[in-house]
């Protein structure tokens, strides 16, 4: 195994890789673990998210198909700043599905049919924990001083939070069938 690879393993920066910051070695690391688990799981909503706008159906299929749609391309612009950020910082990203399986929390949905409000709810769940999660690595930016990340989560959190209102307003009134 080469050095690059020994060092990658144990959770240094190769040297390639190692771009220049003043936040302290720590920092990095654990404003990296947070911001990588967070892209791990921005990633896991895109495609249940996606899977959901591919599979919708009932009488709001219209409504229902083009909101998911739109709330996949948000969630998908926001892949590459927050993995951008992580490399500014000076970490290293992640580098696979396998990666993606292991840090991700949001949990996927393979069955083969969903009723759309379920599809609704589910997504609003997620929503809300993806928040929660960047609050806490808001905080952990805050103690390390990295206003940069914290304002980027802000912009992060405030789209999240609207993707959850529209999945709440949309989810109103309608019986749990779809009508």
């Amino acid at each position: 195994m080469n050095n690059k690879v020994q060092e990658l393993k144990k959770g240094r920066v190769a040297p390639a890789l190692d771009t220049p910051t003043d936040l302290p070695p720590e920092a990095v690391r654990a404003l990296s673990e947070s911001l990588n688990a967070i892209l791990a799981d921005t990633l896991a909503l895109y495609i249940k998210t996606k899977n959901f706008h591919w599979h919708i159906s009932g009488p709001h299929f219209r409504s229902y198909h083009l909101l998911l749609d739109e709330q996949s391309q948000q969630i998908l612009a926001t892949v590459d700043e927050l993995a951008e950020r992580v490399r500014k910082i000076g970490g290293t990203t992640l580098r696979s599905i396998g990666q993606i399986a292991r840090l991700m929390r949001i949990r996927d949905n393979d069955e083969d049919f969903v009723p759309p409000l379920d599809m609704l709810s589910e997504l609003m769940a997620d929503n809300k924990a993806t928040i929660q999660t960047m609050r806490a690595a808001h905080k952990l930016a805050d103690k390390h001083e990295d206003v940069a990340t914290a304002s980027l989560l802000e912009q992060f959190i405030d789209g999240a939070e609207k993707r959850t209102w529209f999945l709440f307003e949309a989810s109103r009134g309608a019986d749990r069938s779809g009508h």
